[in-house]
């Protein structure tokens, strides 16, 4: 039998050789050049990786004890666009962190512009990296207690070229979703599985 991983392991370091900046945009691209040490002892040969720089994001799944749905919204993504998949994906809100915002005040805000809801009640799921062998963005997820009898429509900001729309689904249907493969976009998934573990507990404790 092996032993399980730990998150943080005695006696593994890492050594940064050089930093360069490759690539200076709307977000920026370096190039890095370190050596770590290894798991049979030692130290590796350098290795130089590139690495996509954005600032954190916070993403928010809205959740109506009552109805026993979810508020989720889709829009364009230039990702799955690039790689030939359906460039519309259904996601959870998200939004992009502002330098001196919590996450928590990053969640209310995008649930605003995003759809329309006033995020007022607030549960942490957990702060996950989203594609570690390429990029330093890190995700704080985020559950919200919601009325959903009137929510939906379309929403976004003119300026930042955003047509959002905002639609309410039962949480079975938008399980079966993110099982199927109709949900792809990962911290989606994610909030998802999480609230269907959660969901006895939070149907008490929000109703």
């Amino acid at each position: 039998m092996t032993d399980s991983p730990s998150p943080a392991q005695p006696g593994h370091s890492v050594e940064v050789l050089a930093r360069e900046v490759a690539y200076q945009g709307h977000f920026a691209v370096h190039t890095v050049r370190f050596r770590h040490s290894l798991f049979a002892g030692g130290s590796s040969g350098p290795v130089t990786r590139e690495v996509f720089l954005s600032d954190d994001s916070v993403g928010l799944l809205p959740y109506d004890p009552v109805r026993d749905a979810v508020l989720l919204i889709q829009q364009v993504r230039i990702g799955p666009m690039v790689h030939g998949d359906p460039a519309w994906l259904i996601e959870i809100i998200a939004g992009r962190m502002e330098p001196g915002e919590s996450p928590e005040q990053v969640a209310v805000r995008e649930a605003e512009e995003e759809a329309g809801f006033a995020a007022t009640e607030l549960e942490r799921i957990g702060t996950v990296f989203l594609s570690p062998g390429c990029a330093s963005e890190r995700m704080h997820l985020f559950a919200a207690r919601a009325d959903l009898g009137t929510a939906g429509g379309t929403f976004g900001l003119a300026d930042e070229h955003e047509d959002i729309e905002a639609r309410v689904l039962a949480l079975d249907e938008a399980l079966a979703a993110a099982e199927d493969g109709r949900i792809v976009s990962a911290p989606a998934v994610l909030a998802l599985l999480w609230l269907a573990r959660h969901r006895d507990r939070l149907r008490t404790a929000w109703r």
